[in-house]
C-alpha cells in the first residue's frame, strides 16, 4: 500500500501558539509538523468531517 500523498501548505501562527505546539510535539516525541497533522486529524474525526479509515 502506497503512502498517502502529502500536499505542502504554508501555515502562519502567532508565536505563543507555535511555541505551545512545539512543546507539545517534543513532549509526544513528534515533529512539529507531525503534531499539527495529528491535531487536525483528531479534531476532524471528532467533528465527523473525516472518516476514521480515511487517514490510513
Amino acid at each position: 500500500m502506497a503512502a498517502k500523498e502529502k500536499k505542502p501548505f504554508a501555515l502562519r501562527l502567532n508565536k505563543e501558539l507555535m511555541e505551545a505546539i512545539e512543546k507539545w510535539a517534543a513532549d509526544e516525541l513528534r515533529s512539529t509538523n507531525g503534531q499539527i497533522e495529528w491535531m487536525l486529524t483528531k479534531v476532524l474525526k471528532e467533528a465527523g468531517r473525516l472518516k476514521k479509515d480515511q487517514t490510513k
